[in-house]
């Protein structure tokens, strides 16, 4: 660890430098130092792991139910002008304490120096239209849980922004999220047919009292694109999903040719919020879905929608909001029903516990990476401060899930932790790490504290604990008690997950 901050600042020293002499480029260093301590139990829905062990501590893997963690995030960059600059953003981390593999055992030698943004900005002489290239985080628009359930990932590529209007500009992007990761085992055709690309068309509008933006984003996939040596569909880990087209029959054809087809994909939404009558916010957003293979069964198409009302008042702002995503019917043949993701990686403001939402390090996305194929309804009290520099949130979320009953045999038969060991088959649909597939008879209750101090201007304690309470249906119908499901506890029930979470956090 300390030799990758010596060459981190060393670069920058050298950079500064520079710019002492020249005079010409200005250089400007962000980041952000953090350190947490959790402690948590329950989360780990499954009874054994990749190898059929028994999983023990917290979460999928065995974590151990205490964990410390460090992570850096350094930021540098360089600005010509108004009109040119260029970034790049390191991330080291983040290193559990004591763990060789990640970095944090005795010596802290690991090379955990991650390029996690590097990219161009320059603007059209004459015009105000801007340019993004390279590495950079491109994502969807969500007003209501401010992170989009289809798009929101560090990817490569190409954004430009263009004004139309006082209120109207218009934004377009490619990204290029897989190319030439494919080799054939023999050699041959490697790199064929192997790219993903992603272009999408946001549309914003705004005014003094009201945003509107409608979006739409296609995807082309190569027949390849996720392919592995041997055939079979790459791993992922939780920190996205990529479910653009994986239905419940996926895996049981997993190997044959019919599995990796090559597939077209769209998707639309609308999103937007009304603040005419402040302090009342009213916030909606909507988006449906398709990948399209050629074969039904592999196919998937849904929708997505939410709404929020919130008021801010002196001291907080409540809020109730909810949620609804189409779920898979009762036939595998016919593909899937839930509404198809790319990757979401955003910090859903609903949960920070449940979904992906905790805005440091933290364990989350207990119940998916994604709200689809769930429905939901909550409240909310958010930022509420009676001392100066003190905040709380307070969240009760009640959710269930929209897929039918008779779908848990076919997760039971594919699901990555069953006997059958299919090794890339994370779930239906193919959404990475969504542990708990939640069909109309299933139900969870999660209640989440955040608690916020800045201590400095630059420094702030956060103490954020949350727990999922969980009710899945245990009969032979569904899940049944002694099923492969991965979702019963040692006494035939369902593990709750409960989890604290310290973290002090500097940030310049």
């Amino acid at each position: 660890m300390k030799k990758h901050l010596a060459i981190l600042f060393l670069a920058a020293g050298m950079l500064l430098g520079g710019a002492q002499q020249g005079q010409a480029v200005d250089f400007k260093a962000k980041g952000v130092w953090i350190n947490m301590l959790e402690y948590g139990g329950g989360g780990n829905f499954v009874k054994n792991d990749r190898n059929g062990h028994n999983v023990t501590g917290w979460g999928r893997w065995g974590e151990d139910e205490f964990e410390a963690k460090t992570r850096v995030r350094l930021q540098l960059e360089a600005i010509a002008s108004e009109s040119l600059s260029g970034t790049v953003y390191f991330e080291i981390g983040a290193a559990t304490w004591g763990s060789a593999s990640k970095g944090g055992a005795l010596g802290a030698d690991k090379n955990i120096v991650k390029i996690k943004h590097s990219y161009l900005d320059w603007n059209l002489p004459g015009t105000g239209i801007k340019a993004r290239m390279g590495l950079q985080r491109i994502f969807l628009p969500d007003f209501v849980t401010d992170a989009s359930q289809v798009f929101d990932a560090d990817v490569a590529g190409i954004s430009v922004a263009a004004p139309l209007t006082e209120h109207l500009s218009l934004t377009a992007f490619w990204a290029r999220a897989f190319n030439d990761n494919w080799a054939a085992p023999d050699g041959g055709q490697s790199g064929w047919l192997d790219n993903a690309d992603f272009f999408g068309l946001l549309l914003p509008v705004t005014s003094e009292d009201i945003r509107l933006t409608p979006w739409a984003l296609l995807g082309t996939i190569g027949k390849n694109a996720f392919r592995h040596g041997n055939g079979r569909f790459y791993s992922r880990n939780s920190e996205g999903s990529y479910g653009i087209g994986l239905s419940p029959s996926a895996y049981r054809f997993d190997g044959r040719e019919s599995s990796l087809a090559q597939a077209t994909a769209f998707w639309a939404g609308l999103t937007g919020e009304i603040t005419a009558a402040r302090p009342l916010r009213l916030a909606w957003s909507a988006a449906w879905g398709s990948v399209a293979t050629g074969d039904a069964a592999l196919d998937r198409h849904g929708w997505y929608a939410s709404a929020l009302a919130e008021y801010a008042l002196d001291w907080g702002t409540p809020g109730i909001y909810g949620w609804y995503g189409s779920g898979d019917d009762s036939n595998p043949r016919n593909g899937s029903e839930r509404m198809p993701t790319v990757s979401a990686n955003g910090n859903n403001d609903f949960s920070n516990f449940a979904f992906n939402g905790n805005p440091y390090i933290a364990r989350e996305c207990v119940l998916g990476s994604t709200m689809v194929g769930t429905w939901g309804i909550g409240a909310r009290l958010k930022d509420v401060s009676f001392l100066e520099d003190l905040k709380h949130t307070l969240r009760v979320n009640f959710m269930g899930g929209t897929n039918a009953p008779k779908m848990a045999k076919y997760v039971r038969e594919n699901d990555f932790y069953t006997k059958r060991g299919v090794e890339y088959g994370y779930g239906v649909g193919g959404d990475a790490f969504d542990p708990i597939y939640l069909t109309t008879e299933d139900y969870a209750l999660e209640v989440g504290l955040t608690n916020t101090y800045k201590m400095y201007d630059n420094f702030t304690i956060m103490l954020d604990a949350a727990y999922i309470a969980m009710w899945l249906d245990d009969s032979r119908n569904t899940w049944g008690k002694n099923a492969m499901s991965g979702f019963a506890g040692k006494d035939g029930g369902t593990y709750d997950a409960w989890n604290v979470n310290l973290s002090f956090v500097y940030s310049f």
